[in-house]
C-alpha cells in the first residue's frame, strides 16, 4: 500500500567490508569459470551481513549473474520446511522460466515439494513414496537442477537468516554444500553468530561444513571507529562532530545497527532518554510514534518475519485510512518496511521485532495469534497457499487453544510429509502428541488415521471410519524419526508404544512396531535387528493373513538371506509371497519375489531364481515401483556375478546407473556402482573397475555401500601388488561396515582381503588365524561365491610359503581344514567348479604334489569363463607344472604360450605380482615372452592374419564394447559381430576378449584415442 520509502537511517555509503567483498566477488569470479562455490557468512545481530549480501547481489547483477534470494522464515518459534529454497527456487523461476523448467524436465512431481507451482499439486500430493531414501533423493534432484541452470550462466543463490532455519533446510544446504560438483553456480548463507548457543541446532551444522574444504566462511566483526565515523557521516550527509563519534563509537561498540539506531536518535533530540539497555535503545523509537502505529507493530511482531496486508488488516481490525495511517508513520519511524512487491510488512531488523515481541505480555501475545487463526480461517488466501497449513497451525498453538490447534498441527504435519520434511513432521506429531490430552474428547473422536497417517498398524478396524488413536501418531512419529535420521527419538518412541501396548492384546501392531525397533536398531549400530523381527515373528505366528504379517516374513527373510540364508530363509521368503497375494499388497510381494528370487540361486537352481528376479525388475519398472526396481538393479546383477554371468551383470547395472540417479536413490546407486565394480574387475577392465568403487564412495549415503566400494578399491590394490594401499583401503572397509550388523558378503570378502594382504607381507601365522577364524563361523547354503575365494586365498598362501622352514609347522592341520571346508561347499555354477578345482590344486601345489594334469583342468575350467586374470594365474601354475619336470620341446612350446598370454594380460592389467612372476619363470626357463611377428609384414595384425573387418570387431573389443554394441557400430549383426569375436579369438590363441584386449594392448594394435571410451 505504501511502496517502498527512503530508508534515512542507512547510510548511502558501503563502509568498509572490502576485504569480505573482495572474497565474495572471487567466488564470484570463480563460479562463472564454472566452479562451485559455498560460502558461509556469519556475524553477531546487526553487524551487517544483509547490508553485505546486498552490496554483492547488486555487484553480481551488474556483472550478468542471476541472483535468487530466499530467507528463513520464523513464525513464532517454528520455521517453514524448505522456506529459503522455495523463495530462491521461485525468483530463478521468475527470471530464467524456459530454463528451470528444462532442467526439472521429468521431475517436477518430486520438485513440487519445494515448489507446488512447478508442477500439479494435487497430483504430486498423492504421489511419491516415503522411504529412508525419500528426503535424499530430493536433494540429489534439487542439487541437480541447480547445476543445470547453472551450466551456461552464473547464478548466485543467497540463503539469509540459517540460524532460523527448520531441520529439513539445514540438511539441504549441508547436501548442496558436500555435493556441489559443476555448474556456475554461487550458494551462501547467513547466520547470526551470537545466537548459536552450545545447543543450537545450527552449531553441529557449522561443525560439519568447516571440515570441508570446499566451503569458506566468513565472519563479520563490528566497525573500527573511522568505519563509524564514515557510517554516520553517510547517515547524517554530513562530517560528524568528533565527540559525537566517540561517543557513539563507545556506547554501539562498533555494532552497524546500534550505530544507526544511536545516530537517528542524537539527530531527533531523544538521545537524553537513552539508556545503556539493549532493549531501550531498539524500543525508543517505537515508543515514539504514535499509539496506532505502536498497536500495528506489536501485531507485525507477532505475525511472523513477513506479514501480508491483508492479514494485517484483518487481525488490526482498523479502517483502512487509520491502518495505513499507522503503516505510514512506521515506515517512515524506519521500524517497518514495505517488502518488494508491497504486498506486505517487516521490521527493518530483527532485532527491533524480537524486542517489541518481548515487550508483549503473555496474555495479549495468545490472544494476537488467536486473532491470526481466526482470521486465516475465515480467508485462506490471506497468505501463500503454501504456508498456509504451517502458518496456521501455529497461530493456534500459540493462541494455547489445544481444541483448534491438534487438527491443524496434524494438517501441518501432513503438508511437511508431503514436502519430505521429516524433521518438521516429528517435530509436529510430538507437538500433536503433546496437545493430545489437553484437547477434548469430542475433538480427538472427530479425527481419522486416515486424514493424518500414512502408517496404519492394524487393529482389526478401517482406518477412515475408526478415530486416530495416539499409538496411530506414535506409530507415524516413529516412521518419521526413522526417515529424518532422528533414529535416537524413534528409538524412545517404540520402546514407549510397546510399553502401552503391553496390555492391549494387540499383536499385530506390536508386531509392527518390533519391525520399526528392528531397523532402528540396525541403523544406529546396536545390534544386527534379529531379536526384534523374531519377538515380531513370534507375534503374528498362528495368526490369519494380514499386511503386516506379510511385512514380518518379508524383513525375515531379507534379514535371513543377507545373514543366514538357507531353507529357512527361502521358506520365510516364500511365505511372504504367498501371504503378500492374499492380501493384495503389491510392494511387498514384489520385494518379497525379489528375496525368493535370489535366496532360489542360492539354493542352487540358477535359471529359476535369475528368471524370477528378471521377472520382479520388468514388473517393478511397468508399475514404476522405483524402489523395488532400483533393488532389482542390484540384486540381479550381484546374483550374475556370484554364477560367474559378468558380461550380463554389466550390461544392467549399467542400466541401473542413470535409473537410480534419475530417482534419487543415493544409496542404491551407489551399491550399483559397487556391484559394476566387481563384475569390471572379473571382466578385466580395472581400470573401470577402480572409477565405479570411487563412484560407490562418492555417492553413497549411507555407511555400508561405502564400505562395499572401499572393498572392491582393496582387491584391486591387492591384484596390482600395492600392498599399503589394500591395506588401507580394507581398514577403511571395516570402519565402514562396522561389526554390529556382520553378514557373510561382507565378513568373508574382508577375510579374503586380510588374509591376501597378510600373504603378501610374509605374515603365515596371521594368515592361519584369519582362516581358522573365518572357517569357525561357517559358509551358510548360498556362500559359495564368498567361500571359495576365500579358501582359495588361504590355499595359495600355504603353497606359496611351502619353502619357507616357519610353514612346515602346521601345515597339515591348515590344509586338513581347508580340504575340510572345500567339501562342504556347493559347485553348482561352472565358476563355482572351477574354484574347486583350483582350490584343490594349490592344496597339491602346498604339498608339492601338484602336475600338468592337475593344472590342465583349471585352465580348462576357467577357459570356459571370462575372467582373463583368473585364467591368466593358473596358466602361469600350469606352465610351471610343465618346466618342472623335464620338458620336452612340446612341453616348453606349450609352456612358452602360455606365460605369454599370461603376462599380456598381467601387464594389460597393471598386475605387478603376477606380471613379475611370469617373467621370472620365463627367465629361468629361458623362454622368450614375446611372438615374433611375421618380418615380411610391419603391421602386428595382419602378420596375425587379421581381415580389416577383424581388426575393426578386435578394436572395439578392446574398448569394452559387447557384440550388440559393436554390431550398432558397425552397421553388423549381432550374429555376425560373434562369428568376428570366435575368429579372432581362434587367430590370436587367446580363450575370451579380455585376453584378446591384452594382446591388442600389449602389440600396440591401437591407440588410447583409436580405442575411444569404453561403453
Amino acid at each position: 500500500m505504501l511502496g517502498l520509502v527512503e530508508t534515512k537511517s542507512v547510510s548511502p555509503v558501503f563502509v568498509g567490508r572490502g576485504e569480505e567483498l573482495h572474497t565474495l566477488n572471487e567466488a564470484l569470479a570463480r563460479a562463472g569459470a564454472g566452479e562451485p562455490q559455498a560460502l558461509l557468512i556469519g556475524g553477531e545481530a546487526g553487524v551487517g551481513k544483509t547490508r553485505l549480501v546486498e552490496e554483492f547481489a547488486t555487484a553480481a547483477c551488474r556483472q550478468g549473474a542471476v541472483v535468487a534470494l530466499g530467507g528463513c522464515v520464523e513464525i513464532g518459534a517454528d520455521g517453514l520446511p524448505f522456506a529459503p529454497f522455495s523463495t530462491a527456487l521461485r525468483a530463478l523461476r521468475r527470471e530464467l522460466p524456459e530454463e528451470l523448467a528444462a532442467a526439472a524436465a521429468g521431475q517436477e512431481e518430486e520438485l513440487t515439494r519445494l515448489l507446488p507451482e512447478i508442477g500439479d499439486t494435487i497430483t504430486a500430493q498423492a504421489a511419491g513414496r516415503h522411504d529412508e531414501e525419500g528426503m535424499a533423493r530430493l536433494f540429489e534432484l534439487t542439487a541437480r537442477v541447480l547445476e543445470r541452470v547453472a551450466a551456461d550462466r552464473t547464478v548466485v543463490v543467497a540463503l539469509e537468516d540459517l540460524h532460523w532455519a527448520d531441520a529439513s533446510t539445514r540438511h539441504l544446504l549441508a547436501y548442496l554444500f558436500r555435493t556441489l560438483r559443476t555448474g556456475r553456480l554461487v550458494v551462501l548463507a547467513t547466520y547470526r553468530a551470537d545466537d548459536i548457543h552450545r545447543r543450537h541446532p545450527l552449531r553441529p551444522l557449522l561443525a560439519e561444513l568447516d571440515r570441508l574444504r570446499t566451503v569458506r566462511r566468513i565472519e563479520l566483526a563490528r566497525f573500527n571507529r573511522e568505519e563509524v565515523g564514515r557510517q554516520i557521516a553517510g547517515i547524517l550527509a554530513a562530517e560528524p562532530d568528533p565527540g559525537q563519534v566517540d561517543d557513539i563509537f563507545e556506547r554501539s561498540d562498533g555494532n552497524a545497527f546500534f550505530v544507526e539506531e544511536l545516530a537517528v536518535c542524537a539527530t531527533e533530540g531523544c538521545r537524553a532518554g537513552l539508556t545503556d539497555s539493549l532493549r531501550d535503545l531498539l524500543l525508543v523509537r517505537v515508543e515514539g510514534m504514535p499509539e496506532s502505529a505502536q498497536r500495528v507493530a506489536r501485531i507485525v511482531a507477532e505475525g511472523g518475519s513477513t506479514v501480508e496486508y491483508r492479514l494485517l488488516a484483518a487481525v488490526a481490525r482498523l479502517a483502512e485510512d487509520d491502518l495505513i495511517e499507522a503503516l505510514r508513520a512506521a515506515v517512515n519511524a524506519n521500524i517497518l518496511l514495505a517488502t518488494p512487491a508491497g504486498d506486505g510488512y517487516r521490521f527493518r531488523h530483527s532485532l527491533v521485532r524480537e524486542a517489541v515481541g518481548d515487550d508483549l505480555l503473555p496474555g495479549e501475545r495468545s490472544r494476537l495469534n488467536r486473532r491470526y487463526a481466526e482470521a486465516l480461517e475465515a480467508d485462506p488466501t490471506l497468505v501463500p497457499a503454501d504456508e498456509r497449513v504451517m502458518r496456521l497451525a501455529s497461530y493456534w498453538y500459540h493462541a494455547h487453544d489445544p481444541a483448534k490447534a491438534l487438527p491443524a498441527v496434524l494438517d501441518a504435519s501432513v503438508e511437511a510429509r508431503r514436502r519430505n520434511a521429516y524433521s518438521e513432521q516429528l517435530r509436529l506429531l510430538e507437538r500433536a502428541m503433546e496437545l493430545w490430552d489437553t484437547a477434548p474428547e469430542s475433538v480427538r473422536d472427530e479425527l481419522r488415521p486416515v486424514d493424518y497417517t500414512e502408517v496404519y498398524p492394524p487393529c482389526g478396524c478401517d482406518p477412515a471410519t475408526t478415530p486416530l488413536r495416539y499409538l496411530d501418531l506414535m506409530a507415524e512419529a516413529a516412521v518419521a524419526g526413522r526417515l529424518s535420521g532422528e533414529r535416537e527419538r524413534a528409538l524412545k518412541i517404540t520402546k514407549r508404544a510397546l510399553h502401552l501396548l503391553e496390555d492391549e492384546g494387540d499383536p499385530l501392531r506390536a508386531a509392527w512396531f518390533w519391525v520399526q525397533r528392528s531397523r532402528l536398531v540396525q541403523a544406529l549400530a546396536r545390534g544386527d535387528g534379529w531379536k526384534e523381527l523374531d519377538t515380531a515373528q513370534e507375534l503374528v505366528r498362528g495368526l490369519p493373513p494380514s499386511e503386516v504379517h506379510a511385512e514380518v516374513l518379508a524383513n525375515v527373510a531379507n534379514w535371513s538371506m543377507l545373514h543366514e540364508p538357507g531353507p529357512e530363509a527361502l521358506s520365510a521368503a516364500e511365505r511372504a509371497v504367498e501371504y503378500a497375494r492374499m492380501v493384495g499388497a503389491r510392494e511387498i510381494e514384489l520385494n518379497a519375489r525379489l528375496t525368493l528370487g535370489g535366496l532360489t540361486v542360492d539354493a542352487g537352481a540358477l535359471d529359476a531364481g535369475l528368471a524370477e528376479m528378471n521377472e520382479v525388475r520388468e514388473r517393478a519398472l511397468e508399475e514404476g515401483v522405483a524402489h523395488v526396481a532400483g533393488r532389482a538393479y542390484v540384486n540381479l546383477p550381484s546374483e550374475l556375478e556370484g554364477v560367474g554371468r559378468d558380461a550380463e551383470a554389466v550390461a544392467l547395472l549399467e542400466e541401473g546407473i542413470p535409473f537410480t540417479r534419475r530417482f534419487g536413490l543415493l544409496d542404491t546407486e551407489a551399491w550399483v556402482w559397487g556391484n559394476l565394480s566387481k563384475s569390471l574387475y572379473f571382466l578385466g577392465r580395472w581400470d573401470e573397475a577402480a572409477d565405479a568403487a570411487r563412484n560407490a564412495l562418492r555417492v553413497g549415503h549411507s555407511a555400508k555401500p561405502q564400505g562395499a566400494g572401499a572393498l572392491c578399491l582393496a582387491h584391486l590394490a591387492l591384484g596390482r601388488g600395492d600392498l599399503a594401499e589394500a591395506a588401507r583401503q580394507l581398514t577403511a572397509a571395516r570402519d565402514y561396515l562396522g561389526t554390529h550388523d556382520t553378514m557373510p558378503q561382507q565378513s568373508v570378502p574382508l577375510a579374503r582381503i586380510t588374509i591376501g594382504v597378510a600373504a603378501g607381507e610374509g605374515r603365515l601365522v596371521d594368515v592361519r588365524a584369519e582362516i581358522d577364524r573365518a572357517l569357525a563361523a561357517g559358509f551358510p547354503p548360498g556362500t559359495a561365491r564368498y567361500g571359495w575365494p576365500l579358501l582359495l586365498a588361504a590355499a595359495t598362501a600355504e603353497a606359496d610359503a611351502r619353502s619357507l622352514p616357519v610353514a612346515a609347522q602346521g601345515r597339515a592341520e591348515a590344509l586338513a581344514r581347508i580340504l575340510k571346508a572345500a567339501k562342504k561347499l556347493t559347485t553348482g555354477a561352472p565358476v563355482w567348479l572351477a574354484h574347486e578345482r583350483w582350490v584343490r590344486a594349490e592344496l597339491a601345489r602346498a604339498e608339492g604334489q601338484d602336475t600338468a594334469d592337475t593344472w590342465s583342468d583349471v585352465v580348462t575350467a576357467f577357459e570356459r569363463l571370462d575372467r582373463p586374470y583368473d585364467l591368466a594365474r593358473v596358466r602361469h601354475r600350469l606352465a610351471a607344472a610343465l618346466l618342472t619336470a623335464s620338458p620336452g620341446d612340446d612341453e616348453r612350446d606349450r609352456a612358452r604360450e602360455l606365460l605369454r598370454l599370461a603376462h599380456a594380460v598381467a601387464e594389460h592389467l597393471g598386475a605387478r605380482p603376477l606380471a613379475d612372476s611370469v617373467a621370472l619363470l620365463a627367465q629361468r626357463a629361458r623362454l622368450a615372452l614375446t611372438r615374433v611377428p611375421d618380418q615380411r609384414s610391419a603391421d602386428p595384425a595382419e602378420a596375425l592374419g587379421l581381415t580389416s573387418r577383424e581388426r575393426d570387431v578386435l578394436r572395439l573389443v578392446a574398448a569394452g564394447r559387447t557384440n550388440r554394441q559393436i554390431a550398432e557400430e558397425l552397421f553388423i549383426s549381432p550374429k555376425t559381430a560373434s562369428v568376428h569375436v570366435s575368429n579372432i579369438l581362434g587367430k590370436l590363441g587367446v580363450s575370451g576378449r579380455g585376453e584378446a584386449a591384452a594382446v591388442a594392448h600389449r602389440l600396440g594394435l591401437f591407440t588410447v584415442d583409436a580405442l575411444g571410451p569404453a561403453r
